[in-house]
């Protein structure tokens, strides 16, 4: 089980590295993507399967779709079509298929073979996270909630069209 949470580790380690150093914001957003998975791979190989499962459905599926529309909100223009139309090379996805591979090999794995071989490990309840989540940690959530509130207001004003700005097509 040791192995298992240091390549899902060493797999959010790489694609938060390609995070930060794509320049193109919807390659950055699938390694984001990649990263959230391997993340709740980790929760997952140290019992904590509700905070996997948060992980996926709040994280990996919630937020990356408001990220994904502020980037459409965005709309860089006729450039990005051309650049778009570069992406669909087969090249540029062998990196995030193989560690999606990966990562799916290691969650196989973990809910075939490894259900009872976590010992000394506490289970965490949504309870418990629910008290967390809004006891002692309430001012760090709504300030995570404002910055994302923020973030989109701040995007839309970067990418919306000035009144006698003409569309370009």
């Amino acid at each position: 089980m040791n192995f298992l949470f240091y390549i899902s580790a060493a797999i959010a380690v790489l694609s938060t590295v390609m995070v930060v150093t794509r320049p193109n914001p919807v390659h950055g957003l699938l390694y984001l993507v990649l990263s959230l998975f391997s993340v709740a791979l980790v929760f997952l190989s140290l019992g904590a399967n509700f905070a996997a499962a948060l992980e996926v459905i709040v994280y990996a599926g919630a937020i990356m779709v408001l990220f994904v529309f502020v980037i459409l909100l965005i709309n860089p223009g006729s450039e990005a079509t051309d650049r778009e139309k570069r992406w669909l090379t087969p090249g540029i996805w062998v990196g995030p298929s193989i560690l999606a591979v990966v990562l799916l090999l290691e969650l196989i794995y973990v809910l075939a073979f490894g259900g009872g071989q976590l010992s000394g490990v506490k289970e965490v309840t949504p309870k418990e996270v629910g008290l967390s989540l809004f006891g002692p940690y309430v001012l760090g959530v709504e300030l995570a909630s404002m910055l994302l509130l923020a973030a989109i207001v701040g995007a839309y004003h970067l990418g919306r069209r000035r009144a006698g700005e003409g569309d370009e097509s």
